[in-house]
C-alpha cells in the first residue's frame, strides 16, 4: 500500500457529507460573563449515568472556558435560528438579541430546541481537539419545531 500525502481539506470535506444538527455550546469565563461557540461536534455518550460529549478545538477560546469552569451547556438550534449559527460562528452581530436562561449555573440560548446542562465528568485530548464528556444535570426539549442542519460546509433546513 502506497503512503499519499494526507490532504486536510479534502478529510474536511468528506467529513462534511455527514449531516449534523447544529448546537451552541455556552460555558462561563472567570468574570462570570458567557461565552458561547457554534459546533457541530456533538454526541450523545450514555443513558446511565446521562453523558454527552462535545468536541472543542484546542486553540478554541472555549477550550479554556470549559477546563476553567467545569461547566457547559449545549443547545441545539431551531431552523429559525441561522442568525445565531453565525454570531457564534465568530461573525459577531451586535443588533441580534441573545437571550440566556441559566439552569444550575449554566447559561443555555433561551428558545433552542433543546438544552442539555452539564458539569465536566472527563477530557480526553484527540489531536488538535478535546472531547468534553458531560455529566447532564437537566435538560429540555421542546415538542414542536425542525433543527437547522449543518451540511457540506452550509445551514440547511428539513425539507
Amino acid at each position: 500500500m502506497e503512503i499519499k500525502e494526507f490532504d486536510s481539506r479534502a478529510f474536511r470535506n468528506a467529513c462534511g457529507t455527514f449531516t449534523t444538527g447544529v448546537t451552541v455550546i455556552t460555558s462561563k469565563n472567570e468574570d462570570g460573563t458567557v461565552h458561547g461557540m457554534t459546533a457541530n461536534g456533538f454526541i450523545s455518550v450514555s443513558l446511565d449515568p446521562p453523558l454527552i460529549a462535545v468536541s472543542i478545538g484546542n486553540n478554541q477560546k472555549m477550550f479554556e472556558t470549559i477546563k476553567n469552569s467545569g461547566i457547559y451547556g449545549v443547545s441545539i438550534l431551531k431552523d429559525d435560528h441561522h442568525d445565531h449559527c453565525n454570531h457564534f460562528a465568530g461573525k459577531h452581530n451586535p443588533e441580534l438579541n441573545v437571550d440566556f436562561i441559566e439552569y444550575d449555573g449554566v447559561p443555555v440560548l433561551k428558545n433552542a430546541l433543546a438544552h442539555f446542562v452539564t458539569k465536566v465528568h472527563s477530557s480526553h485530548l484527540a489531536g488538535d481537539h478535546t472531547l468534553y464528556i458531560g455529566e447532564v444535570l437537566d435538560f429540555s426539549a421542546e415538542e414542536d419545531g425542525n433543527p437547522i442542519l449543518f451540511h457540506r460546509g452550509q445551514f440547511r433546513e428539513l425539507k
